[in-house]
């Protein structure tokens, strides 16, 4: 069995800014991926499959809602835990961390901020758990960077509502127990509501044939006149506030999580570059493969930087939308321009699953187009600074 031999980069002693229990998670849950995530994950990804054992080791690292309070069964934890878990998690597969954001950021978190206490207590202890797993449904197949043009309707039916439309691309579709939906009332309002696996006319059909998150389950969710009960819709949120809200989480845990793995490819190049002979020397010890080495290294010291004062304004709750942003589009920029200069280094055997860069690199295209394609996260950047808005 391939041994991961993983060692983080930490050019500018950005542990000293970590609590001892910061480290403490980041330990455990880098731990858990060396030994249930790393051995198996690429014959899972060269399947297409969703490794659903995984689910309970994610529950016990905390990887599901660390941020909820511990009286709903999350663990109570800052932001920064959040997003060293996210890190930590993608170092291993950005498959794996969708799940678990979904979970944390698009399910649990939604209901914890919007729901009901009846709704907090039916599901988040479930969902923290792993007992119970959760999709989030926004994007359709004709809606995604413009979410507001869904026609996933609810029409009031005096008991219940009645639930019509389709939702694509959502990562856990296929085996999740609930799934937090965003749909049009009568008046045009974009209400949330929890549909739950088992309702006449909801389904959840597979997306085969990916690229990209390949060891991740993605599906569709169809909705033909399904009945969901009055006491799932969320009171009080309407408009794009709710699911806008959930995507800041989401993004957040994208903005570490791509990091992990851009470092993932920089360790694995340059422990290559140390040991691959050419012209009678390491290749680490030619000017070009320095330069690529040089730069990676200082790409993602900097993202590290950009993420740690986040997770700070984060714990604090003053990090805006807009930096949140900032944060996600870097880190998935670097993190692909670091995967394609790691896989060139590796020449020939960059491209097989000896090794884990050419995965990375195939799952960082599906990242940076979820939660915001990277060109709308510049434009929202591009309307903070100019106060001109150039989306429509």
């Amino acid at each position: 069995m391939k041994k991961d031999l993983y060692e983080a980069p930490d050019y500018y002693l950005l542990d000293e800014l970590l609590t001892d229990e910061h480290k403490l998670i980041r330990a455990t849950a880098r731990d858990w991926v060396k030994k249930e995530v790393s051995p198996i994950i690429e014959d899972y990804a060269q399947k297409a499959e969703f490794p659903k054992h995984l689910i309970k080791g994610l529950a016990d690292i905390g990887a599901f809602g660390p941020t909820i309070p511990v009286e709903y069964g999350g663990a109570g934890l800052d932001y920064t835990a959040y997003g060293i878990l996210m890190q930590e998690i993608e170092r291993g597969d950005s498959g794996i961390r969708s799940t678990a954001s979904v979970q944390g950021s698009l399910v649990m978190y939604p209901i914890y901020a919007y729901g009901t206490e009846e709704q907090r207590k039916k599901y988040l202890p479930k969902l923290a758990s792993g007992e119970m797993m959760g999709c989030f449904g926004l994007t359709e197949p004709d809606h995604g960077s413009n979410p507001g043009g869904m026609v996933t309707n609810i029409k009031d039916a005096g008991s219940h509502y009645v639930l019509n439309g389709a939702k694509m691309w959502i990562s856990n579709a296929p085996f999740a127990d609930i799934a937090i939906v965003w749909a049009k009332d009568e008046s045009g309002k974009i209400r949330g509501l929890v549909v739950e696996r088992g309702m006449e006319g909801f389904s959840t059909p597979e997306t085969h044939n990916k690229w990209s998150l390949r060891a991740s389950a993605t599906g569709e969710l169809v909705f033909d006149n399904v009945k969901v009960p009055k006491e799932n819709i969320f009171p009080e949120i309407s408009g794009l506030k709710g699911p806008l809200g959930c995507l800041n989480q989401a993004r957040y845990g994208i903005a570490w999580g791509a990091l992990g793995a851009a470092m993932d490819c920089y360790d694995t190049a340059l422990r290559y570059s140390k040991e691959r002979v050419q012209f009678g020397k390491p290749i680490g010890g030619f000017q070009l493969q320095q330069k690529k080495l040089a730069e990676m290294v200082t790409e993602i010291t900097k993202g590290q930087l950009l993420v740690w004062r986040l997770g700070v304004l984060k714990s604090e709750n003053r990090a805006s939308a807009e930096q949140i942003s900032m944060a996600k589009r870097n880190s998935v920029e670097i993190a692909l321009d670091i995967a394609r200069n790691a896989r060139q280094m590796l020449g020939g055997m960059g491209i097989t699953g000896e090794y884990s860069i050419m995965r990375h690199m195939m799952n960082l295209e599906s990242v940076v187009t979820y939660e915001g394609t990277h060109d709308i996260h510049l434009l929202i950047t591009g309307m903070d600074v100019t106060g001109l808005n150039a989306f429509k």
